[in-house]
């Protein structure tokens, strides 16, 4: 099977923020669909490996930032490269807090944020499913939405030359590299946390 089938699938990227206590966290993910309109809900997937995924798992409350065509790498190397274990997400971005009290990105780069109760959880393996119901949300502006096909065409820089003459595997989300071979089939990207599918050969 050629695993990139997977990303012909149309899914966005979103700044997924939770809070515990005093605080606040945030992590990139790109599955986040409403699965019902009455009554309005949306399911979420989330990384264990995310710290971010043990705050909606202890408290329930998230919100989701939809990505927009004009994100930055950088609002990705933020969210995505980097643990909110050891780090302030907080830091350097402009963000607001809605009525749960959860933070959502408030930028030029974020068309509209939702805000979701968890109802319901499942054990996917590498991720937990949320079902939430939707209790907030408000559109910021009307710039498209950032599809995962447009991050990889206009957002993500090229791969580095120098970064390309290595032997190994290459994360294609965000340029680590794996040098050895072979890959292990269960080998999770310790910087995006995204898995071995997500690797090509170098």
């Amino acid at each position: 099977m050629d695993t990139k089938v997977m990303q012909k699938l149309s899914y966005g990227l979103f700044v997924l923020t939770a809070k515990d206590g005093e605080k606040d966290n945030g992590c990139i993910i790109n599955t986040a669909v409403q699965v019902t309109s009455e009554p309005n809900r949306i399911t979420i997937a989330v990384n264990k490996g995310n710290f971010t995924h043990d705050m909606v798992k202890k408290t329930g409350c998230f919100n989701v930032s939809i990505l927009s065509e004009a994100a930055k790498f950088g609002t990705f190397q933020h969210f995505g490269f980097q643990s909110g274990r050891d780090t302030d997400k907080t830091v350097g971005i402009t963000y607001k807090r809605s009525a749960n009290g959860v933070i959502y990105i408030d930028s030029a780069e974020v068309n509209a944020y939702i805000s979701g109760k968890v109802i319901q959880s499942i054990d996917l393996g590498t991720h937990t499913l949320f079902i939430a119901d939707v209790t907030d949300g408000e559109v910021l502006n009307p710039e498209a939405s950032a599809t995962y096909a447009y991050y990889f065409a206009n957002i993500k820089p090229a791969p580095d030359k120098k970064q390309e003459s290595k032997k190994g595997w290459i994360c294609t989300i965000c340029g680590y590299i794996y040098e050895g071979d072979p890959l292990p089939e269960d080998f999770i990207c310790p910087i995006c946390k995204h898995p071995a599918s997500d690797f090509k050969k170098m």
